[in-house]
């Protein structure tokens, strides 16, 4: 198969929840993936705690990834209010790292753009919390719209000025209710946030992935058909490789 009939494999995992029983175990999960795949997406909770010393154990188990990888932050990296330093940590160790803004790997001659935020709860569809009532609420719903405007912002600037062509999206909080069904229903409130299904959809990404929801559904899809992979650790056991495939449908292993 020649370079620009090639798939492009994407590898995704989330949860990791690193601490220091993990040391060791994660970089042996994650060593295949050099073989697997032409770039890491880590899509948040990256921390068990959001302890910095949890991250420099992260950083120091991807040692051996020699691909490129791409991240966002979860809830549980925000934990100690020490997500900058999480953050740093992740970018010395190789991750690029998002937070409504974008980045472009050019794999065998093919452009892919990368547009990734944490996002937020909220809920689904016509269960979706409308900014209503006391103030408190409405700064609660305003955080998840804030995402959802800053990953909008990134899959335009991608569609539009970047020419790419592949557009992938990274979040942490699901944006579709179908890949949080399996955790108990009074708690999808609080696993995602459709507002960040409309730019996905909008501008025709052609694949996402989350993480959070670790009672979830692996798969799904948003309304105009685009897949959704929940890659939550917990969830998946292990990375969840996604291709992009020049022409024909996409497969996941």
């Amino acid at each position: 198969m020649g370079e620009e009939t090639a798939p492009i494999r994407i590898a995704a995992i989330a949860d990791v929840h690193c601490y220091d029983e993990l040391r060791g175990r994660l970089r042996y999960e994650l060593e295949p993936v050099n073989e697997h795949a032409d770039v890491l997406v880590l899509a948040g909770d990256l921390t068990l705690f959001g302890k910095p010393d949890e991250a420099r154990i992260f950083a120091e188990e991807l040692r051996e990834v020699r691909i490129p990888m791409i991240g966002v932050l979860g809830n549980h990296d925000y934990e100690m209010n020490q997500e900058q330093t999480i953050r740093q940590c992740m970018c010395d160790a190789g991750v690029s790292m998002l937070d409504g803004d974008t980045t472009t790997l050019l794999i065998r001659g093919r452009s892919v753009g990368f547009a990734g935020v944490k996002g937020f709860c909220g809920g689904f569809g016509e269960r979706l919390v409308a900014p209503f009532g006391e103030s408190p609420l409405k700064s609660f719903v305003r955080v998840g719209q804030t995402e959802a405007e800053k990953l909008e912002a990134g899959l335009r600037d991608l569609r539009h000025r970047g020419a790419v062509d592949y557009l992938v999206a990274i979040v942490h909080y699901a944006p579709i209710r179908q890949t949080v069904v399996g955790e108990s229903p009074e708690l999808f409130p609080f696993l995602g946030n459709s507002s960040l299904c409309e730019p996905i959809d909008r501008y025709e990404a052609d694949v996402c992935f989350h993480g959070h929801a670790h009672y979830g559904t692996r798969l799904g899809h948003t309304t105009k058909g685009i897949p959704v992979y929940n890659v939550a650790r917990p969830l998946v056991r292990n990375y969840v490789v996604h291709t992009l495939q020049p022409t024909g449908s996409p497969v996941a292993t």
